[in-house]
């Protein structure tokens, strides 16, 4: 399975990339810019998208928003301020930072879940 994970902090994203690892991910695709995030996922589709709401340059929202708009794919938002943060598309999970392992391992299981009920109708 392939990970786009949209984080421009390098020790998260390599903690996410860890995880993901558990969890039987073994693709991965680490972008930092929204730009490089939405050309990653115009090359290769990924299985799950995990996000950063606010990058260095660009918008990890957006950048989702742009992804999503042409295929269903489970996203989970991972936020340093999530009070009051809205997911920007139907069934995103949304996670604060910071996060242990096991609260990501839960919002990955959530968002396939979601999406997987979304599939079906």
């Amino acid at each position: 399975m392939h990970a786009l994970i949209i984080e421009d902090q390098f020790l998260i994203a390599t903690l996410i990339e860890d995880e993901l690892r558990e969890l039987g991910y073994t693709s991965f695709r680490t972008v930092d810019r929204q730009s490089d995030a939405v050309e990653a996922a115009r090359l290769r589709c990924p299985d799950l998208i995990t996000a950063d709401d606010r990058l260095t340059e660009g918008s990890g929202i957006e950048a989702v928003r742009l992804i999503c708009r042409g295929a269903s794919i489970p996203v989970v938002f991972i936020v340093g301020n999530p009070e009051g943060f809205v997911a920007p598309i139907a069934g995103a999970v949304l996670i604060g930072k910071p996060f242990g392992g096991t609260r990501l391992h839960q919002a990955v299981a959530e968002a396939v879940e979601l999406h997987q009920l979304e599939r079906l109708g």
